[in-house]
């Protein structure tokens, strides 16, 4: 009898992992374009089914975007030059109807630098931390009652410059994201061609530089985008004008890393232009992506459990122009391919034994999408 009811709870469990549903949220440009700001979709990983949603909010250039722990809040960063004054962008609050997807504007606040690019909010939804590109800093806000943002708690002006005059003439912080206790922010400058680490205090909602405050990546490199494997032992960044990948170890502890190795994330044929963007880690942490625009395609690399070492296993088309990002679905079978420059997201069936991509011929039409975000429903 035991073993049955343990049968029947697996079963039970298994059943309802399956009908588990999602709300995405995606973000896109909206100066030049059609878009009208965050796009809603309903998403049902069993059949793959998209039922579109419509407008979710209206908003100026909300490029990416982020959800509360508590799934009660989006927040999205305006990526503008002159919000309410010069050399500064927007971050707004959403309350979410589940119901029907929409987004209810709360509040927005400067986000203390010229086109934010890049938001989270950390694992307790106290804080919203933010990178600024064209200014080259970053930013921490704390979020109030009916999360509400507030003044920020923290700001960090980046100074110096790299080796490229035309793109890495003074700092560009293009992402912020957090180690999984939260002890560490680790910050790509594509400017500086560093990775930074911070101090992070969740409490407070302020950064500090670590010590070592940053290692560096090879000159011109132009560091984009992080990602830290489920093990915690191996940490990657996406080069945007390498076309690169480079793979360290990490010590979550101490928030060190050293480096491993660098591949490129183009075939070795390609010689045109071309500019990386995206980078993630499959759930079960055995296959990393990353996303070209120029070649327009996603790089599959096999990870090496012991070594965190990259092999290439292959180059997929994502049947559109620049894929600015991608994202991988919760439950780790579909990629989410969005083709900025023809206006579509491309769904991709994901094998969780070799990491290959095959097209399941579903595709999402959201004017110059940007960033796409998975909200579980209840």
């Amino acid at each position: 009898m035991a073993c049955l009811v343990a049968l029947a709870s697996l079963t039970s469990q298994a059943l309802s992992a399956t009908a588990e549903k999602y709300i995405l949220y995606v973000g896109t440009y909206t100066q030049d374009t059609k878009s009208k700001g965050i796009y809603a979709y309903r998403f049902d990983p069993a059949s793959g089914k998209v039922t579109d949603l419509g407008v979710a909010a209206e908003t100026a250039n909300p490029s990416f975007v982020a959800i509360d722990p508590a799934g009660k809040y989006v927040y999205a960063v305006n990526e503008l030059q002159n919000y309410q004054g010069p050399n500064s962008g927007g971050v707004s609050a959403f309350s979410i109807d589940r119901a029907t997807g929409k987004l209810t504007f709360i509040n927005e606040v400067p986000s203390r630098g010229a086109d934010p690019c890049y938001i989270m909010v950390d694992k307790g939804g106290k804080h919203v931390l933010v990178a600024n590109y064209t200014s080259g800093s970053i930013a921490v806000f704390p979020v109030l009652a009916d999360g509400k943002l507030g003044e920020a708690t923290a700001f960090v002006q980046h100074t110096g410059h790299g080796t490229n005059p035309k793109r890495q003439e003074g700092p560009h912080a293009h992402s912020i994201d957090l180690s999984p206790d939260e002890r560490f922010a680790f910050v790509d400058d594509l400017g500086l061609d560093e990775l930074l680490v911070y101090k992070y205090d969740a409490a407070k909602g302020t950064l500090t530089p670590n010590d070592p405050p940053f290692v560096k990546l090879d000159a011109g490199a132009g560091p984009r985008h992080f990602a830290l494997a489920p093990s915690g032992k191996f940490a990657y960044v996406v080069a945007e004008m390498a076309s690169s990948v480079t793979a360290f170890s990490i010590d979550l502890k101490a928030g060190t890393l050293n480096r491993l190795q660098t591949v490129s994330a183009l075939p070795k044929d390609f010689k045109d232009e071309n500019d990386d963007a995206e980078i993630h880690i499959h759930p079960n942490g055995k296959f990393l992506y990353t996303s070209n625009r120029g070649h327009d395609s996603i790089a599959v690399f096999a990870i090496d459990p012991k070594k965190g070492t990259l092999t290439p296993i292959e180059h997929v088309s994502t049947q559109g122009k620049t894929p600015r990002n991608f994202e991988i679905d919760p439950t780790g079978k579909f990629l989410f391919a969005e083709n900025q420059s023809s206006d579509n997201i491309v769904i991709f069936h994901i094998d969780e034994n070799t990491g290959r991509l095959k097209p399941t011929g579903k595709t999402i039409e959201v004017p110059s999408p940007v960033d796409i975000k998975f909200l579980k429903e209840k």
